[in-house]
């Protein structure tokens, strides 16, 4: 994934203090004194905006899959969209002729895991997956969105990552138009696709117009909360129970009690208040008593009525030609970059 704002921030650092962490590669099987990155691509980028012809490197001494494995283990802190993964999948399957199993074991994850993610690099198209890595569309749009499109059409998906992408549009908006495909006629899905600006502008109205705190957006709410714990339940589903261990358990309980207390404070909240009868004041032959009788008596009749709370890519090598490198993902560098990367046919994505 392409990040601009990083890359201004490295550029700016490598101008004021050079570089500081080196690239990582491996050597090239079968040809001496060349090298594949593995770790670097934005680093060397930099470079050669900034004129440079060399630059530090570490060589790991492993094959290159292993070196890919290690390097994506390493990153801890960074945080990877489904795509991401699928595209690491795919680089290893068709390169290196890793199998589902194989996949699986290495990601410590199950074959379906593996399958899933790999379809998400095969429904969408090339085109939509060079959009993403540009970030003209987010990933998480892509997935949630132009995936279920792709799968029942590619005209209307490539259509839509079109909109996606010239109206800059975030989760919520891109969410909106797909809600709205998805439940039109094919008449009313062409004139969504044919004519976005209008369906925005429309959408946008209808925002101002509804008072804040409706009925509405409190009953979209409770369907989103039934939604993720219906998702939770499905995590659950079959033998996924025994993987929590105490620790996680005990959480997973303190969480569901929160849960239910919220919702009985919201089943309070909602619960139409009993008024109670009023009686035309005392006579001459009614006494105090006998009124005061008749109030205790209503209290305790009314107490049934009182609401029940429930349950709460492509590698590149380095060597001394003046060629420049062009991926997949459009890392190409600089013409004015005297050297050091050459295209290497046939070989997709590494690791940034």
């Amino acid at each position: 994934m392409r990040h601009p704002a990083r890359q201004r921030r490295l550029l700016a650092s490598l101008v004021e203090v050079g570089q500081q962490t080196p690239i990582v590669v491996v050597e090239a099987e079968g040809q001496a004194d060349r090298y594949v990155v593995i770790d670097g691509y934005k680093r060397i980028a930099a470079l050669g905006q900034l004129g440079r012809d060399t630059v530090e490197a570490v060589v790991w001494p492993m094959s290159e899959a292993a070196a890919v494995l290690l390097d994506r283990s390493l990153r801890l802190s960074e945080h990877e969209t489904a795509l991401e993964v699928g595209w690491l999948l795919a680089e290893l399957e068709q390169r290196f002729d890793y199998g589902l199993e194989e996949l699986a074991r290495r990601f410590d994850r199950s074959v379906s895991w593996v399958s899933r993610r790999l379809a998400l690099v095969e429904v969408l198209p090339e085109a939509i997956q060079q959009q993403v890595r540009e970030g003209k569309i987010l990933a998480q749009v892509a997935l949630k969105f132009l995936v279920p499109v792709a799968r029942q059409s590619l005209e209307d998906c490539q259509r839509m990552a079109e909109i996606f992408a010239q109206h800059h549009c975030d989760t919520r908006e891109a969410g909106q138009l797909y809600a709205a495909w998805r439940k039109g006629s094919p008449a009313a899905r062409k004139r969504i696709l044919d004519d976005p600006a209008l369906f925005f502008k429309t959408q946008r109205q209808a925002e101002e117009k509804a008072p804040a705190g409706t009925g509405a957006e409190l009953l979209r709410d409770l369907e989103m909360a039934v939604a993720i714990v219906t998702r939770a339940q499905r995590r659950l589903a079959g033998a996924a129970a025994t993987e929590l261990d105490d620790q996680q358990a005990k959480a997973a309980r303190y969480q569901i009690e929160r849960i239910q207390k919220q919702l009985h404070r919201i089943d309070e909240e909602i619960q139409p208040e009993k008024k109670p009868h009023v009686e035309p004041g005392t006579t001459d032959h009614d006494s105090g008593t006998e009124y005061a009788a008749r109030e205790q008596t209503r209290d305790r009749a009314g107490a049934g009525n009182l609401a029940r709370g429930g349950a709460q890519s492509s590698t590149i090598q380095l060597d001394g030609t003046a060629r420049t490198a062009s991926n997949r993902e459009g890392r190409a560098l600089p013409a004015t970059d005297p050297g050091a990367l050459r295209q290497v046919p046939g070989e997709s994505r590494a690791s940034p």
